[in-house]
């Protein structure tokens, strides 16, 4: 009988340590193209707009195949699915390098895109799964190996790039390394099945009216998230007029800042449930918007930044999480929510450039202000639903 106790919790225990190598070899191969954009750019021929247009593809991807990962998550085993979309995914880290003009760029990145997607929709009902036996908060932790993998892979794309090697042999040997690492862990996954008499969702669905309010508020969390990246390092340089050393740090202490938060957001969940997380979390993200839009000490203005991360860190995966307990169909739900997610931080950055252009950039993190609040105060979206 102790044997029988003993072995389902170091099985469980392994899941989880599988689970979080597989968020973070995600994350790495994000990081390890982010890294390499500028190398990816000169190698197609394209200037700023081609790139701008380019990078839109992998967002439009993603939506485009996130819709078709609710019926795969409900026909396949659960492990094995993982593995194969991960694979697909690690090897589609190669397709950037290869096109020589925008149209085959775009043509790739939709690809890399749809992969990364599905792959994202999987790992993440997995973890629902995960935290279901766990029977607690596990969610925030696996994101946050996420955050760590995105800044290993951009980190040793740095390395890359100062040692002169050229992106597609330096893909070549990401893209095996992280195939290794997702067959080792892939075996510590659980393997599940939905029940057979469940009926299968649509093969190609749209979000359901019990996901819209949860998906709304990812979609806050990551507007704010996106449009943080990527207009950061502009607001600090052009608005504060300081050096480009400090954008950079300004954008390394968010992201830090929202990894650090997301390895503590299970312990806080623990203590004071999903709900009043997110109500504590907008007010942190809120507080952190204000400083930014008001403040003038460049000290303050990355504080608020750094603020602002952890605000929005813990929001996302508990906004999986909740979908995932929704109705007979996790993987429909979490698609929707990913979906929702996605299109948000598609359109953040241009959101965010059209406001600056139209009245200022001030202006512009005025709205994430807006958006903070609100989603705190949906926080009641994330209570537990029996039906979709």
């Amino acid at each position: 009988m102790a044997l029988a106790r003993i072995t389902p919790d170091r099985t469980l225990r392994r899941a989880r340590i599988a689970t979080s190598v597989i968020f973070a070899t995600h994350g790495a191969v994000t990081g390890t193209f982010a890294a390499r954009v500028p190398w990816i750019a000169d190698h197609a021929g394209i200037g700023a707009g081609g790139l701008g247009v380019a990078l839109l593809m992998p967002g439009a991807g993603a939506l485009l195949a996130m819709p078709l990962s609710g019926r795969l998550v409900h026909r396949f085993d659960l492990r094995a699915l993982v593995r194969v979309l991960m694979l697909f995914w690690c090897t589609a880290l190669l397709l950037p390098a290869l096109p020589t003009s925008l149209v085959l760029l775009c043509a790739t990145l939709i690809v890399y895109g749809a992969t990364a997607g599905l792959a994202d929709v999987a790992m993440n009902a997995h973890a629902v799964l995960v935290e279901e036996r766990y029977e607690r908060s596990v969610m925030s932790g696996f994101h946050g190996w996420w955050s760590v993998g995105g800044l290993g892979g951009s980190a040793l794309a740095t390395l890359a790039v100062w040692a002169g090697l050229p992106a597609p042999p330096h893909f070549a040997i990401a893209t095996g390394t992280l195939i290794v690492i997702t067959l080792v862990a892939s075996a510590w996954l659980l393997p599940h099945r939905p029940e057979p008499e469940l009926d299968a969702p649509p093969a190609f669905a749209l979000p359901s009216r019990a996901v819209l309010p949860i998906g709304l508020i990812g979609l806050c969390a990551v507007f704010a998230e996106g449009a943080s990246l990527d207009w950061a390092a502009v607001y600090i340089r052009d608005l504060l007029h300081h050096p480009a050393s400090t954008a950079a740090a300004t954008v390394a202490i968010f992201s830090v800042c929202m990894a650090a938060a997301r390895f503590g957001g299970d312990w806080v969940v623990h203590r004071i449930g999903a709900v009043r997380t997110v109500r504590l979390s907008g007010a942190i993200a809120t507080a952190g918007a204000l400083i930014v839009v008001l403040a003038e000490p460049v000290v303050l203005v990355i504080a608020g930044f750094g603020l602002l991360g952890v605000g929005i860190a813990v929001v996302v995966p508990l906004v999986f999480a909740a979908a995932g307990r929704i109705g007979d169909h996790p993987g429909r739900s979490i698609a929707g929510v990913a979906g929702i997610a996605y299109g948000s931080g598609l359109i953040a950055p241009g959101v965010i450039g059209g406001i600056a252009h139209l009245s200022s950039l001030t202006f512009s993190f005025a709205v994430i202000v807006g958006l903070t609040l609100l989603m705190g105060a949906g926080a009641a979206a994330l209570r537990p639903r029996t039906s979709l």
